[in-house]
């Protein structure tokens, strides 16, 4: 019958799409645009987690922009983010390229490959620790008591976690590469490396962007691998925003202070994704697949 489903009950048809995303609606809201609200209103307060929070005005932004900390974390914080970029990026497409491909046991090695990603961070930070401890660690050197070290042990345990989850979203996107282009390719006389540059990566454009701004979102929260690993040492080095923030609130108790630097990594965070978007095109981007 007319106005029927096909399950027999009847159709609805005027029923809006967005009551499915309500209940999406309705998380964010609550763990993401709440949290980020109260910060925001402690930023302007001073309290010390006890009582209630008393009116400061902008002094504690005052303290912010006048606070040299500030300009190392964000120096360290930006270094970070970019060495995490480009070593994320690289070995992500590489090993996302191969994955998509026809190799034997490919599922069953990418498959083992994504385990990584379902380990929390505190776990994969404490395993580091002890394997780079210097004294029954498997380098027996104290790597972590130098600034380069330091720095690179930050950079390669957060790839060692999140490369695997880009390199999903690189396999997905290589495998939508219609392979009629790489026939044609061949039938040229382009090799493989021609191939992978010429073809390849500018089919790639979109995923780069969408992996690009998750990783550098992703690189300015470090949190968890800086406290294990290096507890913002040696001296300040490796004391980026996040740990500033965790100093402000949780050691020095300055909850107000602790608010103003999560309010401007918020925002610093929010305009810097905002800037890849715009400069990559990606908001313009049109699908550049063959029958698209």
């Amino acid at each position: 019958m007319a106005g029927r489903a096909p399950g027999g009950g009847r159709a609805r048809a005027g029923r809006p799409h967005a009551v499915w995303a309500l209940p999406a609606v309705l998380f964010f809201a609550f763990f993401a645009v709440v949290p980020m609200v109260l910060a925001f209103y402690l930023s302007f307060t001073h309290w010390n987690g006890l009582g209630d929070p008393t009116p400061a005005g902008l002094a504690n932004w005052r303290k912010l922009l006048g606070d040299s900390r500030l300009t190392q974390s964000l120096t360290v914080t930006v270094l970070l983010t970019a060495c995490s970029w480009a070593f994320q990026t690289v070995a992500a497409l590489l090993i996302g390229v191969w994955a998509a491909g026809r190799q034997r046991n490919r599922a069953i090695l990418s498959a083992v490959f994504f385990v990584p990603f379902l380990l929390s961070s505190t776990a994969i930070s404490l395993l580091f620790y002890a394997l780079l401890d210097p004294n029954f660690g498997i380098i027996h050197r104290d790597t972590l008591g130098t600034t380069n070290g330091a720095f690179l042990a930050i950079v390669f345990v957060g790839g060692w976690q999140f490369v695997p989850f880009h390199t999903l979203l690189y396999q997905g996107g290589a495998r939508q590469i219609p392979d009629v282009l790489y026939q044609a390719a061949a039938i040229d006389g382009a090799g493989r490396v021609r191939q992978f540059f010429s073809i390849t990566l500018p089919q790639l454009r979109t995923t780069a962007t969408t992996s690009g701004v998750l990783m550098v979102v992703g690189s300015l929260t470090y949190f968890e691998t800086v406290l294990i690993l290096t507890q913002g040492g040696p001296g300040t080095d490796t004391a980026i925003l996040p740990y500033l923030m965790y100093e402000a609130g949780f050691k020095s108790y300055d909850f107000g202070y602790a608010s103003a630097v999560a309010s401007f990594l918020v925002v610093a965070a929010t305009a810097l994704s905002l800037l890849l978007v715009r400069l990559t095109g990606f908001g313009a981007m049109r699908s550049t697949r063959e029958g698209m």
